[in-house]
């Protein structure tokens, strides 16, 4: 019997696997990268589809970069090889004859908090930043400028401005770069409707693809389109936790280091910083060229195979660590649903092939989980969590989603940058469905607030031990055990 480090907040629980357990464990970086201007300049030249950004560009015409918000990777990684790709966009568009002064730099933000003047001047290095001339923009899912598609979007005017449009952005999951971006600068409502995908990873035929894919065409009528997808290798932390999770002489270190126990007992607010100092650093292994869809696809693909992580068959429980902060940009200390969000609605999409979890096995979640929602910028998942506490059945949930949406003081907070959109924690909680829908049950490993626990639907217990003796017993005596070692989090293959 061994014993795994998983993150439990911002503390490192011990879990005990035996020899027959499954353990997947993230691929180590690889050891070549590639110098991202290059990258983008060479994409930009030799797309895998469509035209040329000398050809499709006017000169002396219109640009707009569209640009995904930076929610991920999770932790984030600094720095972050999107800003070196922004700035060789930037370049390369004044290269063909399109000044910077003529150029738009639109953050499809989504429903995400929308960033603030300040914070704009992250998306480009900083001497790029200074001597940039053009617009920046934050997109406003609520803005009544949007611009109706005919399928029922409305988009962006900036998108339909321009003679070109060029995406800028990394190749994460199906939602987040290529077309995905394009549906982010989208009203509200689209940007709901996509929350719902069974896996983050295999696109092939879910509805949520097609509606991305339907926004791009719709954009493509009116401008012309190009697009950059960057792939990433896996974010590597720096000081103390270098090489955790991939490399298995750190994971053995962590769980001797006396370090891991005097961190423990730090008080919460100090445990957080250090870790925030610890964040990964990432660079990019690829950049590929064309339309969004196109580029996208191929560097998703590109990036879980080298990303992935292989679990040779389902398992009976498997056990998932859940950060310190949510999956939202700016980065913020995470709330119960948010935490679930992480896990269920995040980590345990990035699956190919088939679903990690057997039918009715027991995740077990390991995370605190106290309600400790942030005042002003948690305010709609602090309405949110009271609504499901008083919901009797999913139609009460979704009369009061309805009533969020139009919440006037929340929408005010939300287009002064103050918190996200009111219908962001709906959207996060819906992202879970696909999973609470296949698995049996979830228990809160370490779990300080019983009651937030079970207004979730979670079964709270005290710490590992207790966790995974539930586990066994559902099994009817042992169950086989599976321990996502992470963050940060990466695909998992299941299957030989």
């Amino acid at each position: 019997m061994r014993r795994l480090p998983v993150l439990s907040g911002s503390r490192f629980v011990l879990v005990p696997v035996a020899d027959d357990d499954a353990v997947v464990v993230p691929p180590p970086p690889p050891e070549q990268h590639v110098d991202v201007r290059a990258a983008v300049r060479d994409a930009l030249r030799f797309p895998l589809s469509g035209e040329t950004l000398e050809r499709i560009a006017p000169r002396e015409g219109r640009a707009t970069i569209v640009v995904q918000h930076p929610a991920f990777p999770l932790p984030a990684s600094l720095p972050d090889p999107r800003r070196e790709a922004l700035a060789a966009a930037v370049d390369e568009l004044a290269a063909v004859g399109i000044a910077d002064s003529r150029q738009t730099i639109l953050l499809a933000a989504g429903l995400q908090r929308r960033l603030r003047p300040r914070d704009l001047e992250r998306l480009l290095p900083p001497a790029r930043a200074r001597s940039f001339r053009g617009r920046v923009l934050v997109h406003d899912s609520e803005d009544e400028g949007l611009v109706p598609t005919g399928d029922g979007a409305r988009v962006n005017p900036a998108l339909l401005e321009a003679d070109v449009l060029l995406v800028v952005g990394v190749a994460e999951t199906v939602l987040h770069g290529g077309p995905g971006t394009l549906a982010a600068a989208c009203d509200a409502a689209t940007v709901r409707g996509l929350a719902s995908a069974a896996s983050l990873v295999a696109p092939s035929g879910t509805p949520e693809w097609e509606r991305v894919l339907r926004v791009e065409e719709a954009v493509a009528a009116r401008s012309a389109v190009l697009s950059v997808s960057l792939v990433l290798d896996v974010p590597r932390p720096v000081g103390a936790y270098r090489g955790y999770p991939w490399d298995p002489r750190t994971v053995a270190q962590l769980v001797r280091s006396p370090l891991r126990r005097l961190h423990g007992r730090l008080p919460g607010l100090l445990r957080r910083e250090i870790l925030e100092h610890r964040t990964g650093r990432a660079a990019a292994i690829a950049a590929y060229g064309g339309t969004p869809s196109v580029s996208h696809a191929e560097a998703l693909l590109r990036g879980v195979d080298l990303r992935g992580a292989r679990l040779d068959r389902q398992v009976d429980a498997l056990v998932v660590g859940a950060p310190w902060i949510g999956p939202h940009t700016p980065h913020e200390n995470a709330n119960p649903i948010t935490a679930a969000a992480v896990v269920l609605g995040h980590a345990l999409r990035l699956y190919r092939d088939a679903f990690p979890l057997a039918p009715e096995g027991t995740l077990v979640l390991a995370h605190p989980l106290t309600r400790s929602f942030q005042h002003g910028r948690q305010d709609p998942y602090a309405a949110m969590f009271n609504e499901l506490r008083d919901a009797r059945d999913p139609e009460e949930l979704s009369a009061a989603e309805a009533r969020a949406a139009v919440d006037a003081r929340a929408l005010a907070a939300y287009r002064a940058g103050r918190a996200c959109h009111p219908l962001l924690p709906y959207a996060d909680w819906a992202g879970c469905q696909p999973a609470l829908a296949r698995i049996g049950r979830v228990v809160v490993a370490g779990s300080r607030d019983a009651t937030a626990a079970r207004i979730l639907g979670f079964v709270p217990s005290h710490g590992i031990a207790s966790a995974l003796e539930m586990a066994h017993g559902v099994a009817g005596g042992r169950a086989r055990l599976g321990v996502l070692l992470a963050p940060p989090y990466v695909p998992v293959l299941v299957g030989s």
